[in-house]
């Protein structure tokens, strides 16, 4: 029953990052540019293969219609992905493949982004929960019993993924202007305020992130605290910027970021809702 309830919350992670990020791709944008635009990385590559003058290929409309046409199919991938989570149990074999080449995909993204950000190491590992629910899900899908090893990365994941929200939220790294915006949204703080909740929340996070190592009686207590901010702060997305009267303009532009957050609660919330019963068994 337990490695059912975790299943379930995995499987719900996976589904609704591939959504988030497919409509991301297909809607919007992505970062694909921060690589296939760079002069430094790529000028090598298209003259050499593609036989073509640095400043032809990045003044093509036809070239950068290519990308839009890359970014739109890789969307579609992850709709596919998706709807691969959603089944897998069925698909056997193939579904994990898809999984894990799904999961590639989101380390592939998450690396773009650092690129975007100066490479600072935080802005990779802070998507750790999203790449890696994927395969936490193949796993599942596949094992009948699962064991200490496969809790053992889970938290590692989450560890990563707080730690660096950490970082982020304490100014280690340039701290994102929408944090400051989401608070002073959502709670009556003024910027000075803002700052110092930060702060505190960021330190929390490194805390969390620490205990989550220790025995179960603390254990416990850092899964229900990454559970409750992992949820607080994928609802802010909701609540910071959402307005009745734009509904329609927040679900097309706001909704995504949204989704792809929902690994931030519902990972920590399965491992919890995986040992809590198991653990008060075992003290009865």
């Amino acid at each position: 029953m337990g490695q059912s309830r975790l299943f379930y919350f995995v499987q719900w992670s996976a589904i609704a990052v591939f959504v988030g990020r497919g409509w991301q791709h297909v809607y919007w944008e992505a970062p694909y540019r921060a690589l296939l635009w760079d002069e430094e990385w790529m000028k090598w590559l298209v003259e050499g293969l593609l036989g073509m003058e640095w400043r032809v290929y990045a003044s093509s409309p036809v070239v950068d219609q290519s990308i839009e046409h890359l970014i739109t199919l890789t969307g579609v991938f992850y709709f596919l992905c998706a709807v691969t989570a959603l089944f897998i149990k069925r698909l056997g074999r193939a579904g994990r493949v898809v999984l894990y080449l799904g999961s590639l995909n989101l380390i592939f993204l998450a690396a773009l982004y650092c690129k975007e950000k100066f490479f600072f190491a935080g802005q990779f590992f802070e998507y750790t929960l999203q790449w890696s629910a994927p395969v936490f899900l193949a796993v599942l899908a596949r094992k009948e019993v699962v064991g200490p090893r496969l809790f053992f990365w889970m938290k590692i994941a989450i560890a990563l993924t707080f730690t660096c929200h950490g970082l982020y939220a304490i100014g280690y790294y340039p701290r994102p202007g929408n944090f400051m915006e989401m608070v002073m949204n959502i709670l009556p703080l003024q910027e000075a305020g803002a700052r110092h909740f930060l702060i505190a929340a960021g330190v929390l996070d490194f805390l969390a992130s620490i205990l989550l190592f220790w025995p179960w009686r603390v254990s416990r207590l850092a899964l229900a605290y990454t559970a409750l901010w992992g949820f607080a702060t994928t609802m802010a997305r909701l609540l910071a910027y959402f307005h009745w009267v734009y509904w329609d303009t927040w679900l097309e532009q706001g909704l995504q970021e949204v989704l792809i957050r929902f690994p931030h609660f519902l990972i920590p919330a399965g491992l919890l809702a995986y040992f809590w019963p198991r653990r008060n068994e075992a003290a009865a």
